[in-house]
Formats: structure tokens, sequence, C-alpha cells
């Protein structure tokens, strides 16, 4: 596996890029262009990574496909399509998004996500996108979410199924699974699952940390990496039985300092167990 994620300071070219993970110690990193790169751009930043052992893990493609809004939800579509260009011009592993919310809010609760209409909009929906792009080198994914499809290891192998492309895949977010103490408290068994029934699709995943608050009712808060209860020994001896080169990007943190903190934890539970990162 490798370890990346974002930088906190602008870099003006692939090389200044370069010098910011390397100096971080990232082996893999998140997408360093945007959709409107032109190709003499896209191939100077793919071959500075590939020359630097650097993996691009993902192009992200935040959105809402199943917008309630018709306007909305068609420049969702357009802009996974473009995000899933990008990633097969550049070479990363994959291009992210959610499923989306039948709600306002793109990322947010709504009692339609979860039934079976909308698993079929999904479908047509992500087959629709890769169909469209045909990507030859990489996967469109959808993170796991824990109130929206794919809401679990049993859910994503369904999707995987009914969409039927080589071209999607898995991103796995552990942490966004965790929605009850039941899961919580017996994460180390939830992740196995999630490696065990898709461990060959998984292509990039996110490295975060949850804990459980003490007043009723049930809170659950996303923590730095080593704040929470996510068992990540299980974690990373699951990762590390897959490719090698299967990012673990770090996220949703505040400043350089934290994701410093954040590495360093990991690296250690890593180290601990003889994985290198």
């Amino acid at each position: 596996m490798r370890l990346g994620g974002p930088l906190s300071n602008p870099y003006d070219s692939p090389e200044s890029w370069i010098h910011m993970l390397q100096a971080e110690g990232y082996r893999a990193a998140g997408c360093p262009l945007g959709p409107e790169a032109d190709a003499e751009t896209v191939k100077a930043y793919a071959t500075a990574a590939r020359q630097a052992d650097i993996v691009i893990a993902e192009v992200g493609a935040w959105s809402n496909p199943l917008s309630p809004d018709p306007d909305t939800a068609a420049a969702a579509v357009e802009k996974c399509q473009a995000a899933l260009d990008l990633a097969d011009r550049i070479g990363a592993r994959c291009c992210v998004n959610i499923a989306g919310s039948c709600g306002q809010q793109w990322d947010g609760p709504d009692e339609r996500n979860l039934t079976d209409a909308t698993f079929e909009r999904i479908v047509v929906l992500v087959r629709s996108i890769i169909d469209t792009v045909a990507p030859a080198r990489t996967f469109y994914t959808l993170e796991t979410m824990p109130w929206m499809y794919p809401d679990s290891p049993e859910a994503y192998v369904r999707l995987i199924r009914a969409i039927d492309r080589k071209a999607f895949a898995v991103h796995l977010d552990p942490v966004n699974l965790i929605c009850s103490p039941q899961r919580y408290f017996a994460n180390g068994d939830l992740i196995e699952a999630c490696f065990t029934q898709l461990g060959e699709y998984i292509k990039s995943c996110h490295a975060k940390d949850i804990l459980l608050g003490q007043g009723l009712t049930v809170h659950l808060d996303e923590v730095r990496p080593g704040r929470g209860r996510l068992d990540y020994p299980v974690f990373l001896r699951q990762l590390n039985r897959l490719h090698d080169d299967v990012p673990l990007m770090l996220e949703h943190l505040s400043g350089a300092d934290v994701y410093r903190a954040a590495a360093r934890y990991i690296r250690d539970v890593a180290a601990r167990q003889h994985i290198v990162i």
C-alpha cells in the first residue's frame, strides 16, 4: 500500500508538486490537475509521478447525480464524465464520487436514498458515465457511505453485479460505513468483511478515524487517525494483502501539522506489523 494525502501549499509545476509530496514522505497523491488541463500538462504531471514512483490515487468527481434538481443532476453527470476522462488520461487508479442523495444536501441523508428505485437509478447512471467515457486504464468508483448506496460490502457486491462493467470498481472508506454502536465496536469484523467480499475490486481507500460520543442519543464523530476506535491494525493488514500500489489517502483534517500527526500514527501502526507504506 501507499500512504498519501493533500498538500498544504500550492505548487506551480510537476517538479514542485513532486518535491512537496516527497517532503511529506507520501508515495501516493491526489490528482494535481482539474479536467480542464490540456494534454501536454497532463502528460508532464503523469511523467513526473511515474519517474518519482508516485501513484496518483484518485480524481474526485464530488457532485450529486441523484439531485432532485434536473439541471444540478445533469451537471453532476457531466462532471463525473470529465473527471473519469482525466483519471484515464493521467493514469489515476480511479475516479471517485458518492452515489448522490435524493435530498437537497448533495451528500446527506434522505428517506429515498436506500430504496430499490434509487439503487436502479444508480445502476443506470454509473453505466452511462462509464459507457460515455470508455476508460482504458482507470475505474469509476463510488465511495462507501452511511446513508446511501453502497452502505455495506453486500450492497457494493450488488452494485458490481448489477452495473456489470469492467471499469466499475471499489473505493473503500470504512469509517463511512460505521453508523451504529454495533458496527463501531466490531469494526474490525466489518473491515475484514469488506476485504473478503471486495478485495479484488478495491482501487483506493481513505484514512480517517471515528469516535463514539457518550451522550444520548448515538453520536459518531470523524476524528484524526489515532484519536478514535477504527481498527487500524486490521485495516492495514488487509490492505497489505492487496496490490502494492493501493493508496491510503488521508483526508478531512485541518493543517499540515495535523496531517503529519495522522501520518505518523499510521506509519507507527504499520511499522509494528512490518508493513511498508
